[in-house]
């Protein structure tokens, strides 16, 4: 689903949650923006904090359908809604990679490139390019 940012109906206070998390991030996913952002992975653009059909993911790859969410210590109290809310942005076509705090630490590198490969497969089948152009 391309245009997922656009058009939606996004519920009162949900956008201030959002910025209010862009600002509130937990180290682990400081550590994953900074490999993120300004397209710096293969030059794929990734969103923090984006409001898709009213959930905040932590970041959003809008080319490949992608949802990378990091999960730390809060996480652990919320498989079940975790699971729940995986199960809604399948059915929009989205697919979400989970990560541990631990790996982020541990192994950006092996977090980087499993994102690089899901990016890359998923654009492949969808037939959208992987660089979005934007900054």
């Amino acid at each position: 689903m391309k245009g997922i940012s656009k058009g939606q109906s996004v519920a009162p206070g949900m956008l201030e949650n959002a910025k209010k998390l862009r600002r509130q991030m937990t180290p682990e996913e400081q550590l994953l923006w900074r490999a993120l952002r300004g397209n710096r992975l293969n030059g794929i653009h990734f969103r923090r904090q984006q409001i898709i059909g009213g959930y905040i993911v932590d970041f959003f790859c809008e080319a490949a359908d992608l949802v990378i969410e990091v999960d730390g210590e809060f996480h652990s109290d919320t498989k079940a809604q975790d699971k729940i809310r995986d199960a809604e942005l399948g059915k929009r076509g989205i697919c979400v990679l989970r990560f541990e705090n631990h790996e982020l630490r541990h192994g950006l590198e092996n977090v980087s490139r499993r994102i690089a490969d899901r990016t890359r497969i998923r654009t492949a089948a969808s037939g959208s390019p992987s660089r979005t152009g934007r900054g």
